[in-house]
C-alpha cells in the first residue's frame, strides 16, 4: 500500500510530507517541501476557453486546428504533400505519478484532413494503431516514418483507406524498450541533404531506390529537430533552448578525437531566460531558489523542445529565419531572432522580457512547432497536467501535482495555428504530381513547399526532371539563391550532378551556394577546389578545408597548408580542416610549419598545437614520437612551443580552445614508448623559459618509457577469452543502440548531456561501480576527469544480468582501455546485494575521504 501525502499549513506555507511517488530517489531533491506559492488547482479548459488565456505578440492571432476527442495527448505532427496532417498520440505516456499503462499498446499515429478547406481538420483516421509509447513521425514516400522504440518503421497505405496495411522495419535500435522518452531518439527530419536526421540518434538514412541506407547520425539534441534554408540542423536540451551544427555533422563523424569543437552542438542562445505570464512552481527543481522568481515564475529553461525555424512566407520578413522555441513548463513559446556572420548563428530574444505566445493555463504543454505547408506555424499541446517523466520526478514536484490535481486528465491534446492578424483565408500548397510543377516549387518561397517538392523528385527518381532543375540551377540573381541551391542538391539526390553543374555552383554569386558546390565536388574537380583557396567568405573556406582534409593527394594537403596559414584562426575553417586529419597529421604540421612567416604566425601556431593535440589524444607512440620529432627540427620558437603544449593538452581533459602556457588537468592516460624519444634532449634544451618549461613538463608527465627514472612499471593485459571476445561484440551492440546518443561511438561524451567515458575513473575503477551505475542510474554532481557534470543517468533497468556485463566489458576495454572484463554472475551478485534500488549519488559509489575513517 503506498503511503499518503499529508498535508499541513505552517508559517504561511504548505508543507508536504515525504511522500512515495517520487521514483527518482538518487537526485529527488528534500523529501519534505514547502509549497511556497499556493496556487488553485489548475482548471481543465475547453479549447474555447484556453483561447482566452493566451497571451499572443501583436499582429497575429491563433487558432484551432484539432482537439480532443479527435486526438489525445499529441507530441508529434508531419504534413505530408497534400496537406494532411500525421500526429503522434502517446496515450500512455505519464497516466499517473507512477508512469501507469507504459507498456500498453494505447499509443497511435492519427491521419487528420481538412475536407473542407476550412484550416480546421474535420477528419481523422487511424493510420497506425496498437502502438507503445510512439514519439515521432515523418511523412515520406507516400506513407511515413514511425517511431516506436526500439523501433523505426515505414508505415504506407496501399488500398486508400488512410490506414497502414504496410509496415517495414528500417531500424531496431531507434532507441529502447521502456526507459526515459525524452532520451530516446526522436523527429526524424529529411534534410537539404537528402538524408533522414533524428535527435539523440548516431544514425541517418538515405532512401535510395526505396533501399534504406544508413550512415553517420547525429547523435546530438534531446527532444526535436530542424533545418533553416541552407540546412542547417537545429536541436536543443532541455536547459539549453538552441544548438545548431554549423558545418556538417557528417564530416565530423570521421574524426572522433574532435570532442567539444565548437563547429557542431554549437551554442545559438546564450541566455536562457523565459518569462511566464503566471506563477508556474510546479517544476521539477522549484525547490531550488535559483529556479523560481520572486514571484513564483520560471527564470530559466528547463523542458526546452521541439523548435523550428521559421521558413514560411506568411509573416513577413522580420520574422523569416526566427527560431520559435516551446517551453511546456513555462506554459510558453519564444521567438529568437537568429544572426549570422562568418558562419557562425547567435540568437537573442525578440522582445526583452516578453514571450511570442504565453498562457496563463498551467495545462498548456506546447512541445513542438512545426512550419505548415500555408506558410504559418503549427504547434502541437499535449495539454495535461503531468509533463516530467516519472524517472526524473522529484518529491517537490509531486506534491504540486498532488495538490493542484494535476494527473488528470491525461487524454486530451490540440493543434494549434498561429497566423497573421490580418490574413483572411490561408490556403495550404497541395504539390502537384506533375514532375515540372514541381520543379518550378523549387523556386517558391515557402521552404516547406520548397523542401517537399525537392523531396518528391528525389523519391520520384524522374530523370525527365533533371533538364529543367538544371536550368533553375542557372537562374541568375540573389532572390533566386536558395532555388539554385534546392536544385544542386535535387541533382545530387537525382544521382544527375555532373561536372558541368558543380562548376557552375562553384562560382555561383551566393557563399551558401559555392560552399554546397564545394561540399558535393567529385574527385575530378579537385583542381578547381584547390584554385579556391583565395576564397574570401569563411562558409566556403571551412568547406574547402573539409574537402581538401579529406582528399588523399599531396597537392591537396599543400593547398590545404596554404588555406590554415591564411585562416587558420577561424576555428571554422581549423576545425573543418580536422575532420579529415587522422593518420597525417604530423605531415600538414609540417607543410603549415613551413609556411610559417611573421604576418601569420598566430594563425599556424593555432593549426599546429590543434594538430598536436589530436595525434596526443590518439595515444599512439608512432605519430607522437613523429611530433615530438617535428617541434625538435623547427627554429621557430613559437612553431615549436605550439606542438610541444598541443601534445601536453591532448593528454589532458581540458576544452579544446586552444591556450598559452601550459595545460590544466590531470593526465588522462600513460603513454609507453619502446624507449627514450631523443628529441626530448634537444626540447628540454631549447624550451627554457617558464612557457616552454611547463608544457614540456607537461608531455614529460605522461611520456613513458622502460627504464625512465621514477617510472611505474609498464601495464601488463591480459587478454579476452573467447567467451569475453562475444561478451564484447555483444556489450559494443548494445552500447551503439542504447548509449551512444549520449556519451558518443567515439567515448568521449558531449558537452552538456553526457561525461566522457575514455579513460574515466568511473569505468576503469572497481568494476562494480559502473556496472552499478548501468544497472540503477546515478544523479546529481559526479566528477570526471577534473570537471564537475551535474546530470542524471537513467537506470537500464531493461537490460538483464549478460546484457549488462556484457556493456560494461565493451566499455571497460574499448578505447585502448585495459580493465578487466565483468561476467553475468558477477552481475547477479551485485543485484542481490543492492536489490532494485534509486539512482546511486557520486558519494555512495565513492564516499569522500571523510567518510572512510
Amino acid at each position: 500500500m503506498k503511503a499518503p501525502v499529508s498535508l499541513w499549513f505552517t508559517a504561511g506555507c504548505l508543507l508536504i510530507a515525504p511522500a512515495a511517488f517520487a521514483l527518482n530517489k538518487g537526485n529527488a531533491g528534500p523529501e519534505e517541501v514547502t509549497l511556497k506559492f499556493k496556487l488553485p488547482p489548475a482548471p481543465v479548459l475547453s479549447p474555447e476557453e484556453a483561447l482566452k488565456t493566451f497571451k499572443l505578440e501583436k499582429g497575429f492571432r491563433i487558432e484551432l486546428v484539432a482537439s480532443e476527442p479527435m486526438i489525445q495527448s499529441p507530441v508529434a505532427i508531419s504534413f505530408d504533400d497534400q496537406g494532411r496532417l500525421f500526429v503522434v498520440e502517446m496515450r500512455g505516456y505519464m497516466n499517473d505519478v507512477e508512469g501507469a499503462g507504459e507498456k500498453d499498446p494505447s499509443g497511435r499515429v492519427s491521419l487528420l484532413e481538412d475536407t473542407r478547406g476550412t484550416g480546421r481538420m474535420d477528419k481523422v483516421t487511424a493510420f497506425a494503431d496498437g502502438l507503445v509509447m510512439p514519439r515521432s513521425v515523418l511523412a515520406v514516400n507516400g506513407g511515413a516514418l514511425i517511431g516506436e522504440s526500439p523501433h523505426l518503421f515505414f508505415c504506407k497505405d496501399t488500398k486508400g483507406t488512410g490506414v497502414a496495411d504496410v509496415r517495414t522495419v528500417v531500424a531496431s535500435d531507434y532507441g529502447t524498450r521502456g526507459g526515459q522518452p525524452e532520451h530516446m531518439a526522436n523527429t526524424p527530419t529529411w534534410a537539404m541533404d537528402n538524408r533522414i536526421w533524428s535527435a539523440g540518434y548516431g544514425t541517418s538514412f538515405r532512401l535510395t531506390a526505396g533501399t534504406w541506407q544508413k550512415g553517420a547520425g547525429l547523435g546530438r539534441g534531446q527532444y526535436g529537430l530542424c533545418q533553416d534554408d541552407v540546412g542547417r540542423l537545429y536541436y536543443n536540451y532541455n536547459s539549453d533552448l538552441l544548438r545548431t551544427d554549423l558545418l556538417p555533422a557528417g564530416a565530423f563523424a570521421r574524426n572522433p578525437l574532435l570532442r567539444n569543437v565548437t563547429s557542431i552542438n554549437s551554442r545559438v542562445v546564450t541566455d536562457q531566460a523565459v518569462f511566464p505570464i503566471h506563477p508556474t512552481p510546479g517544476v521539477n527543481r522549484g525547490y531550488d531558489a535559483s529556479t523560481l522568481r520572486p514571484d513564483g515564475t520560471l527564470a530559466k529553461a528547463t523542458a526546452t523542445c521541439g523548435a523550428v525555424v521559421y521558413r514560411g512566407d506568411l509573416f513577413g520578413a522580420a520574422y523569416r529565419g526566427n527560431a520559435f522555441i516551446p517551453e511546456p513548463a513555462a506554459n510558453v513559446v519564444k521567438r529568437i531572432v537568429l544572426t549570422e556572420k562568418d558562419g557562425v548563428v547567435t540568437g537573442t530574444a525578440a522582445v526583452a522580457g516578453q514571450e511570442f505566445l504565453a498562457s496563463t493555463d498551467e495545462r498548456f504543454r506546447p512541445v513542438q512547432v512545426v512550419n505548415g505547408p500555408d506558410g504559418a506555424i503549427y504547434i502541437v499541446d499535449m495539454y495535461r497536467g503531468i509533463i516530467q517523466h516519472q524517472g526524473f520526478l522529484t518529491h517537490y514536484l509531486v506534491a504540486n501535482i498532488k495538490d493542484r490535481k494535476l494527473e488528470q486528465p491525461v487524454n486530451l491534446g490540440r493543434i494549434w495555428r498561429i497566423v497573421p492578424e490580418q490574413a483572411t483565408k490561408v490556403a495550404a500548397v497541395k504539390v502537384p504530381a506533375a514532375t515540372a510543377a514541381r520543379v518550378e516549387l523549387l523556386r517558391h518561397p515557402s521552404g516547406w513547399v520548397r523542401d517537399t517538392a525537392q523531396r518528391l523528385l528525389v523519391e520520384s527518381g524522374d530523370a525527365a526532371a533533371v533538364p529543367a532543375v538544371r536550368q533553375v540551377l542557372r537562374t541568375p540573381g540573389a532572390a533566386q539563391a536558395l532555388a539554385r541551391l534546392h536544385a544542386l542538391w535535387t541533382l545530387e539526390g537525382l544521382n544527375a550532378l555532373d561536372a558541368d553543374a558543380l562548376r557552375v555552383a562553384l562560382k555561383d554569386a551566393d557563399p551558401q551556394v559555392r560552399a554546397a558546390g564545394v561540399r558535393l565536388a567529385t574527385p575530378e574537380l579537385l583542381p578547381d577546389l584547390i584554385a579556391m583557396t583565395a576564397e574570401p567568405e569563411v562558409i566556403v573556406q571551412a568547406h574547402l578545408a573539409i574537402r581538401l582534409g579529406a582528399a588523399s593527394a599531396p597537392e591537396a594537403d599543400v593547398a590545404l597548408a596554404k588555406l590554415l596559414v591564411a585562416h587558420g584562426q577561424n576555428t571554422l575553417v581549423r576545425e573543418g580542416a580536422l575532420t579529415g586529419m587522422r593518420g597525417k597529421e604530423t605531415a600538414i604540421a609540417k607543410l603549415v610549419a613551413a609556411q610559417a612567416t611573421a604576418k601569420n604566425t598566430a594563425a599556424a601556431g593555432y593549426v599546429v598545437e590543434a594538430l598536436a593535440t589530436l595525434v596526443s589524444q590518439a595515444g599512439k607512440v608512432g605519430p607522437m614520437e613523429d611530433m615530438l620529432n617535428l617541434a625538435a627540427s623547427l627554429d621557430d620558437r613559437a612553431m615549436c612551443l605550439a606542438v610541444v603544449r598541443g601534445l601536453d593538452r591532448g593528454g589532458r581533459e581540458v576544452k579544446a580552445k586552444p591556450t598559452k602556457g601550459a595545460a590544466a588537468g590531470k593526465v588522462a592516460k600513460l603513454l609507453w614508448l619502446p624507449a627514450v624519444p631523443p628529441a626530448m634532449a634537444k626540447l628540454t634544451a631549447s624550451l627554457t623559459d617558464k612557457e616552454g618549461v611547463a608544457a614540456l613538463a607537461g608531455v614529460n608527465e605522461r611520456v613513458m618509457w622502460v627504464g625512465k627514472p621514477g617510472a611505474p612499471k609498464p601495464p601488463m593485459v591480459a587478454p579476452l577469452t573467447t567467451a569475453q571476445v562475444a561478451a564484447f561484440e555483444r556489450g559494443r551492440t548494445i552500447y551503439n543502440g542504447l548509449c551512444a546518443g549520449c556519451h558518443q561511438p567515439h567515448g568521449y561524451g558531449l558537452d552538456g548531456l553526457a561525461p566522457p567515458l575514455v579513460d574515466s575513473e568511473w569505468v576503469l575503477g572497481k568494476p562494480d561501480v559502473v556496472a552499478r551505475i548501468v544497472m540503477h542510474g546515478m544523479g546529481g554532481p559526479v566528477k570526471v576527469g577534473g570537471r564537475t557534470w551535474d546530470l542524471s543517468m537513467p537506470p537500464m533497468a531493461q537490460l538483464n544480468d549478460e546484457e549488462v556485463a556484457a556493456v560494461v566489458t565493451y566499455v571497460r576495454r574499448e578505447w585502448e582501455h585495459t580493465a578487466s572484463p565483468v561476467d553475468a554472475k558477477f552481475v547477479q551478485g551485485l543485484r542481490e546485494q543492492y536489490g532494485a534500488r534509486a539512482a546511486w549519488s557520486a558519494d555512495e559509489l565513492r564516499p569522500p575521504v571523510s567518510a572512510k575513517k
